[in-house]
């Protein structure tokens, strides 16, 4: 529609006087609304409507000739003096047209107003005839909702704070007091003996099950002991009985009564750890006095690979790296990540002048496996060869100078009656270079191949040196 000032709306109306004759038509006329973008107009929207409508304007410009006060004295152009007179009649005509034409009107500007609602928030003239809008809150004309400014969220990690996770975790920590037996000859009697406290630790709950609840802790934490002391986050104390342990893992399982325990811990998945994910270390840092320490780090590597020796021998233990501060007595304890999971069971540090925030732990995905293998029979079934083993460079040479050109291997120290070695004829002396095809260079080699690679009743072809001869023996592991 052309938009007209008020002066131009005045104008028209007295042209349109002037122009209408004596007899007014009473028929309706059909008014074209024509929208489209003229240059004045250039927001308007090029669409046609077309209303049924009556000639209102012209009838009451025409009215408005004839509306006067009867004292008045109206000079009229002679050609136009005869309209003057109206009968009743056309009196009756002219209201039943002004009612009409007030109908007509009041429809077309409804029709009118819920065109351009419906169209104007599809155009651009809001946004360029009120620029200023851009700085004031946006609304949404169509759907009448205000709309929330975008901003950065934050990456859900955890429905509590660290403060809560670490609260609701150390319910589950426990601490671990290794009681030995220790002979007193003080009053002269060499058969008494008494428990003394030789070390202590730390423990995670991770089960209750039919009246227990089920502990996981190092090996070397629980290895000697006669009587083991386990104390939870409330104080209370309670005797403690292993279920089973791996030295060459350095894990253990104990169980105690259910009734002393209120809350477990949750394991997580180590495999989805990166270099730089936060985790937290809870344990008992030198004993019970500094129960449930909390400490903060990062995760500095994940699938570490360190030489470790055990009581079964040495081993290269698999563990994630840590600078979270781990000191003897959080050995057992465990490594938490945001969300409260267990990723991993704190295990050892390097301790040497100089050496800072060198942790490690026992991944979670490793320790599981063992643990229910543990708490099935007690032990864990690997294949046994029943071999002694010592590393080539840390045998004299003198007991193997004949080798050509060999510096690396395993000698076999012992072979035990009735083993798998034995029956395959191994040797004290032999020096294994490799196993199935694949070069081993040292006993921790020997031993992950053995205990990863072959299962019980698999024959193994060993390449070995026997008086400075090459020469290949096969060992039928036993069932």
């Amino acid at each position: 529609m052309e938009f007209k000032n008020e002066n131009e709306f005045e104008e028209s109306q007295q042209n349109s006087s002037e122009k209408t004759g004596n007899t007014i038509r009473e028929e309706p006329i059909t008014d074209i609304i024509n929208v489209n973008h003229s240059e004045e107009n250039k927001y308007a929207v090029d669409a046609t409507y077309k209303v049924e409508v009556n000639d209102f304007m012209e009838r009451e410009e025409q009215e408005e000739t004839t509306d006067f006060k009867p004292t008045e004295e109206v000079l009229l152009p002679p050609e136009k003096e005869q309209s003057r007179t109206f009968s009743q009649d056309d009196q009756k005509n002219k209201k039943k047209r002004r009612a009409k034409g007030f109908a007509s009107t009041l429809a077309a500007g409804v029709i009118g107003s819920v065109l351009t609602l419906a169209i104007l928030p599809y155009t651009n003239y809001i946004n360029d005839h009120f620029p200023k809008v851009e700085n004031q809150e946006a609304s949404s004309s169509q759907q009448g909702t205000q709309v929330t400014p975008v901003v950065a969220q934050p990456t859900a990690v955890s429905s509590n704070s660290i403060a809560d996770t670490v609260e609701k975790v150390s319910k589950a920590i426990v601490g671990i007091v290794n009681y030995q037996q220790q002979q007193n000859n003080f009053y002269g009697d060499p058969n008494s003996s008494q428990s003394v406290e030789s070390g202590s630790g730390s423990g995670v709950i991770f089960q209750k099950n039919n009246g227990k609840a089920y502990i996981v802790t190092n090996n070397h934490v629980v290895e000697g002991a006669s009587k083991l002391e386990v104390s939870l986050f409330d104080g209370e104390k309670a005797s403690a009985e292993v279920v089973g342990t791996d030295a060459l893992t350095d894990l253990a399982v104990l169980k105690i009564d259910a009734k002393y325990v209120t809350a477990t811990a949750d394991f997580g998945d180590s495999s989805t750890l990166r270099p730089g994910d936060q985790v937290y270390a809870i344990g008992n840092p030198l004993g019970l006095d500094l129960s449930r320490t909390v400490t903060q780090g990062i995760v500095s590597a994940t699938n570490r690979s360190i030489a470790v020796t055990t009581s079964a021998g040495n081993w290269d233990t698999n563990v994630i790296q840590t600078d979270a501060a781990i000191n003897p007595g959080n050995s057992g304890g465990a490594l938490i990540n945001p969300q409260g999971q267990v990723i991993g069971i704190n295990s050892l540090k390097i301790s040497e002048s100089g050496v800072e925030g060198l942790g490690f732990a026992i991944p979670s995905n490793d320790l599981i496996p063992i643990v229910n293998q543990l708490i099935k029979s007690g032990k864990i079934d690997r294949p046994y060869l029943g071999v002694g083993l010592s590393d080539l460079d840390q045998v004299p040479q003198m007991y193997w100078q004949n080798l050509p050109n060999i510096t690396k291997g395993v000698m076999l120290t012992t072979i035990e009656p009735n083993s798998a070695a034995a029956s395959a004829g191994l040797q004290v002396k032999d020096i294994i270079i490799s196993m199935n095809g694949k070069e081993i260079t040292s006993s921790s080699e020997l031993r992950k191949y053995l205990y990863t690679k072959v299962n019980k009743g698999d024959e193994i072809k060993f390449g070995v040196y026997r008086n400075g001869k090459q020469m290949t023996v096969n060992v039928k592991l036993s069932e």
